[in-house]
């Protein structure tokens, strides 16, 4: 919606965002930083995003990224416990502990974050407890991930969970429609 009223705007701030190329790259992290000095949970994660992947003219700083998420998990990142727990389970940048793996990725899921859940029905479908992956991907289905009701999908004998998780799956997409929202995505794929 504000995009159609021509603003190009920081969904926090206002400021106008900078332009898709090196020198917007450099507004873009100082924008960023400036919510990170603010103690914003998201920005922290987003930076720390930022670090692993050398994104913004950032050079990958595996200890610099792994501080920022445990910083941004403390203040309530969801997003920031499920990279810990993916950190943990690659072995990148800690060393590989999938007890740490599952029980960053458990905090995760239980506070809503989707990839977390999705994920826990992953590594329990790679140990064969089929019953607690469906019950994952049930839930993350419920939060409008679409993977999740394909992996039940894929079950043998998993018809009436498949059906579940397709309805759950339905109904949140249904109450995440928005005509605003598909802007704002469209607007962040821009970005």
């Amino acid at each position: 919606a504000a995009q159609k009223r021509g603003m190009r705007d920081c969904p926090f701030c206002r400021i106008p965002l900078p332009a898709n190329d090196a020198s917007g790259d450099a507004d873009n992290l100082a924008m960023l930083r400036a919510r990170v000095v603010k103690k914003d949970p998201d920005a922290i994660n987003v930076l720390g995003e930022k670090y692993y992947f050398g994104d913004l003219g950032l050079h990958k700083d595996t200890g610099r990224e792994m501080e920022l998420w445990t910083e941004a998990a403390q203040l309530g990142s969801t997003k920031a416990l499920y990279n810990i727990g993916v950190a943990h389970h690659r072995g990148e940048m800690v060393d590989k502990d999938e007890a740490k793996a599952s029980k960053f990725c458990m905090k995760a899921a239980m506070q809503g974050c989707v990839e977390a859940r999705y994920n826990l029905g992953n590594h329990e479908g790679r140990k064969g407890n089929y019953d607690r992956a469906v019950k994952h991907w049930r839930i993350s289905a419920k939060m409008g991930d679409k993977d999740s009701v394909e992996n039940i999908k894929k079950l043998v004998g998993a018809k009436d969970q498949y059906m579940e998780a397709l309805r759950g799956y339905q109904n949140a997409v249904e109450e995440m429609k928005s005509h605003d929202r598909d802007e704002a995505k469209k607007v962040q794929r821009e970005i």
